[in-house]
């Protein structure tokens, strides 16, 4: 069972591997070209924000349908679709249509919110056989090779192309297209093989979420992590508006970032798997001082240690914060628990890009200020609730009649 739960779990690796190849080539450009077609920064970082709400937000809906119909392959091909069959449609705007691009560019994080609920529940399934760190973690390094090769791979067509602006940006959503058909083919080849996966998993954990403190606590935590951590598409507008970093090497750096993501998920998860919340404790230290690097600096040495350091952050986010609920609630309620952290987390990172916005606009100091502050509160509450979670499990080892 194990030597399956493993080769289930590739292949959804695979599938998010291609996947990230096409949004995150995609979302590497996003800023600029939404520069190039006449956007504010005001709108880059509030259909950012809006963006990911939706995308997280939305989850709260798609997970509990999942875990209600349990129909997860439809769940994860529909949402893939969504998510990524508006990317080649962006090839076909131009100035004069910029509204239809901010409406695609939410409408692919819509997609993502159908089926990331569904995707994680699979995810933890293989849990018991893995580790809840390791297979997440797993899952997020493959992840990032795609986001890795995606950015890649914009970055060659932009830095080789002869074609104005415009039109390479055009041509690199056009040709990321191709990667979003493969996504969907793997999806159904996986779906034929595996079609039952949460036989993997028996009933573990509390059926219990909103009365759940536990739960509740871990979710108040994360979201002073989420209100501080600045998208992307707003670093890449600050990096291009600097002129500290040729335009063209900006999905560069967006790839390098999506590379120490891949080998940040690894290196925490298995962590986690042997200190627990603590790593990720460790990981918010370390990453929090993107913002002062990147933000406080003309140096490219400076700004590139940031992206480096953002990379490290979004890697622990992505394996340890879903690897604690797989620990915390069970298998039938999973992915409703999941859309439930992913609705809380992206209202508060909307939230938080607003707010970082408006600061853009008055002060780099209070966009760092906010940004380190709201990251380090996060830490601390962490460590709270490591301390709850850890009282917990004594009191539940006490109670064990032997």
């Amino acid at each position: 069972m194990k030597k399956r739960a493993f080769i289930f779990l590739l292949f959804l690796g695979f599938i998010s591997l291609l996947s990230d190849f096409t949004h995150e080539g995609a979302r590497s450009i996003y800023g600029n070209y939404l520069g190039i077609i006449g956007v504010s920064a005001f709108l880059v970082a509030f259909i950012s924000g809006l963006g990911e709400f939706l995308g997280q937000g939305l989850r709260i809906v798609t997970g509990y349908i999942a875990d209600k119909t349990k129909k997860y392959w439809f769940m994860m091909i529909l949402g893939y679709a969504v998510n990524l069959l508006v990317i080649p449609l962006l090839g076909l705007v131009d100035g004069s249509m910029w509204q239809i691009a901010l409406v695609l560019i939410v409408l692919e994080r819509i997609g993502k919110a159908i089926r990331a609920p569904a995707k994680s529940a699979l995810t933890s399934f293989t849990a018991p056989h893995l580790g809840a760190g390791k297979a997440f973690a797993i899952q997020e390094a493959l992840d990032q090779v795609g986001a890795f090769l995606g950015p890649l791979l914009v970055f060659m067509i932009l830095g080789t192309s002869d074609a104005d602006p415009l039109s390479k940006y055009q041509l690199s959503f056009g040709v990321l297209g191709i990667f979003a058909v493969l996504t969907l083919v793997l999806l159904v080849i996986a779906k034929t093989k595996y079609p039952n996966p949460d036989q993997f998993e028996l009933s573990t954990g509390s059926s219990k979420i909103t009365k759940n403190p536990i739960f509740i606590f871990y979710l108040v935590a994360i979201c002073f992590i989420a209100l501080g951590f600045i998208d992307y598409p707003v670093i890449a507008l600050h990096l291009e508006t600097t002129n500290t970093i040729d335009v063209i090497y900006i999905p560069l750096l967006y790839s390098v970032a999506m590379g120490v993501d891949a080998l940040s998920a690894l290196g925490f998860g298995q962590l986690y798997d042997k200190i627990g919340v603590k790593s990720l404790i460790i990981a918010i230290l370390i990453a929090m001082l993107f913002a002062p690097f990147i933000f406080l600096s003309n140096s490219v040495v400076m700004q590139i240690i940031g992206v480096v350091l953002w990379g490290i952050g979004m890697g622990a986010q992505e394996s340890i914060l879903k690897s604690a609920i797989a620990l915390i609630v069970k298998k039938e309620k999973r992915a409703t628990a999941y859309g439930i952290f992913n609705s809380v987390f992206g209202f508060a990172w909307f939230v938080g890009s607003i707010i970082v916005g408006l600061l853009y606009e008055k002060s780099l100091l209070a966009v760092v200020i906010f940004s380190v502050s709201m990251e380090f509160l996060g830490a601390i509450l962490l460590f709270v609730f490591y301390q709850k979670q850890k009282s917990l499990q004594q009191k539940n080892t006490e109670t064990v009649p032997e």
